[in-house]
């Protein structure tokens, strides 16, 4: 197959094509990670985005099987039950791979998922491009050797998609409550789902939480009503100030004095709900080697990192949070606290690359609970 990607500035880069065939549209985004595409292709916080790997050979150890589980019944290798990229953008896909847990190729999966992708492009070309002009919406195409797709009307796809004006957190959010069991006895963790990863889940279920997932738009007072000992306001796709459901419901909670920890969207949307400010960065923060600083101590941790998104530091006085982390890289809020046993992290402390590197924000986050 071919494959061509229309940028919304008219730019054109032509390859093969893998996956699915057919059209994709979406905001073009990059991750700079050597490993984790099985992860990161799950991720629903990349929905409504076509996703860039900026190392150059991808696919070489191939895809387990869905049907590895933990000992709580989520996805050993995967962050949700399928993909949630829109497409797919390579340098080299390995279409012959080789591990032992290995069941398909990256191909062969994105066929069975209807998503299409391009290799053989000069991905290093289209990250400087999106640096330099930054995040852009881009339509990809990708059709059987001797069709030749629209360009015109791609680019005409590309420019008229805003991942900022649509509300993608709902699209992957749970619709019922659904209810995982630890057997730890520590008390139930309510989780408002705009997206969450399947090791957040994880990461509290082995601390002996049970865990709910709780819908897109859960008010409150039904939270409240569920006797959590904490709540978690998940990561996810998409503008946060758009949830404005999600962003009452934190208000609300905060009142109640209820313990919180909001990760990535989740930290926006409380930092919004305390009365802080939110915009958008010009190309994200995608990997998983970012390096972020303890104000408080000076230590530097290596994180993972998948947001578009970021809390404007000069609005957080006045909220009663007080800042955490930052960036070591361009100085950027990345968590921030109060005294009201609310901890936010703009990082994913369950991505933990070194492995365990922030793990520990989740082990301060239950001594916070149990404190009571």
């Amino acid at each position: 197959m071919r494959a061509v990607l229309v940028l919304e500035d008219g730019t054109v880069l032509r390859g093969r094509g893998f996956g699915a065939p057919g059209t994709a549209v979406g905001e073009v985004v990059f991750t700079t990670g050597m490993v984790g595409y099985t992860e990161s292709l799950t991720d629903p916080s990349y929905a409504g985005q076509i996703l860039v790997f900026t190392y150059p050979l991808i696919g070489n150890y191939g895809v387990a099987p869905l049907s590895l589980r933990d000992e709580f019944g989520l996805p050993l290798h995967f962050e949700s039950e399928g993909v949630k990229v829109e497409g797919v953008v390579v340098h080299e896909v390995c279409t012959r791979p080789s591990h032992w847990a290995s069941a398909k190729s990256l191909d062969e999966w994105l066929r069975g998922e209807g998503v299409p992708g391009i290799w053989g492009v000069d991905t290093r070309f289209l990250v400087q491009r999106l640096r330099e002009r930054g995040t852009m919406a881009g339509a990809l195409a990708v059709y059987e050797e001797g069709e030749e797709p629209d360009l015109g009307e791609l680019q005409r796809l590309a420019r008229g998609f805003e991942y900022g004006g649509r509300n993608l957190a709902r699209e992957v959010s749970v619709r019922e409550p659904m209810l995982l069991r630890s057997g730890g006895g520590r008390g139930l963790v309510a989780v408002i789902d705009c997206g969450v990863k399947a090791s957040i889940a994880r990461s509290l279920l082995r601390r002996g939480f049970d865990v709910v997932l709780l819908p897109y738009g859960t008010p409150a007072e039904r939270v409240v009503d569920l006797d959590p000992v904490a709540v978690v306001f998940s990561n996810g796709p998409g503008n946060p100030e758009l949830y404005t459901e999600v962003i009452s419901c934190a208000r609300g909670l905060a009142e109640y004095g209820i313990p919180m920890l909001g990760i990535c969207l989740g930290h926006q949307v409380i930092s919004i709900a305390l009365g802080a400010r939110t915009y958008k960065l010009p190309y994200g923060h995608r990997g998983v080697n970012k390096p972020v600083l303890d104000v408080s101590t000076g230590r530097c941790y290596v994180t993972s990192q998948n947001h578009g998104y970021a809390v404007d530091p000069a609005s957080l006085e006045g909220t009663g949070l007080e800042l955490w982390f930052i960036n070591a890289d361009d100085g950027t809020v990345e968590g921030v606290r109060s005294e009201k046993k609310i901890l936010c992290v703009q990082f994913h402390p369950e991505g933990s690359p070194g492995p365990n590197d922030t793990q520990w924000v989740f082990d301060y986050f239950a001594r916070l609970v149990a404190r009571g």
